[in-house]
């Protein structure tokens, strides 16, 4: 069986009430960069995706967010790391 390049990975907007979710999220984006797998994401940069796509786009990984419209304003604080791709509902 070959090799994983990219993950698909969906997760809170939000840090959950256990600090257990968001130390989860950062172990899930180290371990991308150490077997260099890419990210595509939910576009977020808050919560737990706000936590797992700095780590792999700082680690030297590409990074995609796909994100609706919709949620721009809800869920992109501030830079969204690497390649953000907008679509319409």
């Amino acid at each position: 069986m070959g090799k994983f390049k990219t993950v698909c990975v969906f997760c809170g907007s939000k840090s959950g009430n256990r600090k257990i979710f968001c130390d989860a999220a950062l172990n899930l984006g180290r371990e991308l960069v150490e077997r260099k797998i890419d990210l595509i994401y939910g576009g977020g940069s808050v919560g737990l995706m706000g936590l797992v796509s700095p780590t792999v786009f700082n680690g030297g990984c590409n990074v995609l967010g796909v994100i609706p419209t919709a949620l721009v304003p809800h869920e992109i604080s501030g830079h969204a790391v690497g390649e953000v791709l907008v679509v319409s509902e």
